[in-house]
């Protein structure tokens, strides 16, 4: 299993490739339910941002389908 700093290594990666390979799909990041906590408070370990980043790379694929459908 990775640990937290490589996971949170990957999220900045896959974050920065987001932002500037797919900018509309960047500034939907912030509005994404897959992205925002349940809690005030939420508990920030290794499993729940492996989930974050799964959630990234989740929302990536999708885009890219979708785009890809509507090219065709």
């Amino acid at each position: 299993m990775k640990d937290l700093h490589t996971t949170l290594q990957e999220i900045t990666q896959l974050t920065n490739h987001i932002e500037t390979s797919f900018p509309e799909l960047y500034r939907s990041l912030d509005e994404n339910p897959l992205t925002l906590p349940n809690s005030s408070e939420p508990h920030m370990d290794k499993e729940v941002m492996q989930n974050y980043l799964k959630s990234l790379h989740s929302l990536l694929e999708h885009y890219i389908e979708e785009e890809k459908r509507k090219n065709n």
